[in-house]
């Protein structure tokens, strides 16, 4: 890998590990379902300015309406659900939380979509769910219904990421594919409309008491702008020059960066339970994204 892709490769695992303190910042103060809808929008705004300055021709190939339900599942619930995590948990739980997303795809593919089942990715599930289970336990938030409920919301996201690999390959890769460009717009622009009736609903029911000073605002510009829009740019290059095989690599990554973030900015207390958790979760990893030695053989 050059040191330019290295380089890429960090700077967006931190950007993903900053969206968690973005996330945590913003949703306390607006509520989870405002937050959730103006990262989307600002996301898809973000993007439409991009395609527009690109002059990307909008040709979706008859899968628009495909791309915008693949949107609901693959940001417009996953951020719903990891701002409602923000509101409980700390901004390092909720990034070492979106590590498991591997380990979500391995039980989703073997459940509903016919993958096979090899013994290094039951180990990586077993280990990972173990991972999880110590972070929860022996972290540095006390272990009540509110740490649960958080820790569900993050699974569901990470769960909702699972399908959404899938669904992606069945709905979206087929006949010749999509610019991937086209396909994350019309995803946040599924997400939006997804969040809408929710945060319409939320400022029926329960209005912020207040809309936030400047630092929420530029949290949320941070999300919309930077952590989506400007991230999907920068993954689907990483994507393009090294492939998604080491591309997949920054969620080893994004967990330190998000519990580095919350400690610095947020001054959110450190526990040995995130090295004990965190290493479990990347020894997870490793089993579940390694190579198999079938795969790895080519013969000759």
């Amino acid at each position: 890998m050059r040191l330019a892709d290295l380089l890429r490769l960090l700077l967006l695992a931190s950007i993903w590990g900053a969206s968690f303190l973005f996330m945590r910042i913003a949703a306390p103060m607006l509520g989870s379902m405002p937050t959730a809808f103006f990262r989307a929008s600002l996301g898809m705004l973000g993007l439409l300015a991009l395609l527009m300055a690109l002059r990307l021709r909008w040709d979706f190939r008859g899968k628009l309406k495909a791309c915008l339900m693949l949107g609901v599942i693959n940001a417009g619930l996953p951020s719903a659900m990891y701002c409602l995590a923000a509101l409980v948990l700390p901004a390092g739980y909720s990034a070492i939380f979106n590590a498991t997303t591997p380990m979500m795809g391995v039980l989703i593919g073997m459940l509903f979509f016919a993958e096979a089942l090899t013994l290094s990715k039951a180990a990586g599930v077993a280990i990972g769910l173990f991972g999880v289970a110590v972070l929860t336990r022996t972290g540095p938030v006390e272990f009540d219904l509110d740490l649960l409920l958080g820790a569900a919301a993050c699974l569901v996201a990470t769960t909702c990421y699972g399908f959404a690999g899938f669904l992606t390959r069945r709905w979206i890769g087929q006949q010749g594919g999509l610019d991937n460009r086209l396909t994350a717009f019309a995803s946040l622009c599924g997400a939006s409309l997804f969040l809408l009736p929710f945060f319409i609903g939320s400022l029926a029911v329960q209005p912020p008491a207040s809309w936030g000073g400047l630092e929420v605002w530029l949290s949320l510009a941070g999300l919309g702008f930077v952590c989506t829009a400007f991230a999907y740019v920068l993954y689907f290059r990483l994507l393009a020059d090294i492939g998604p095989i080491k591309a997949s690599t920054t969620t080893f990554l994004i967990p330190p960066f998000g519990v580095l973030w919350g400690a610095l900015l947020l001054g959110e207390p450190l526990s040995w339970a995130y090295l004990y958790g965190g290493l479990l979760i990347a020894l997870a990893l490793w089993l579940v994204v390694r190579p198999s030695a079938a795969s790895a053989y080519k013969g000759g």
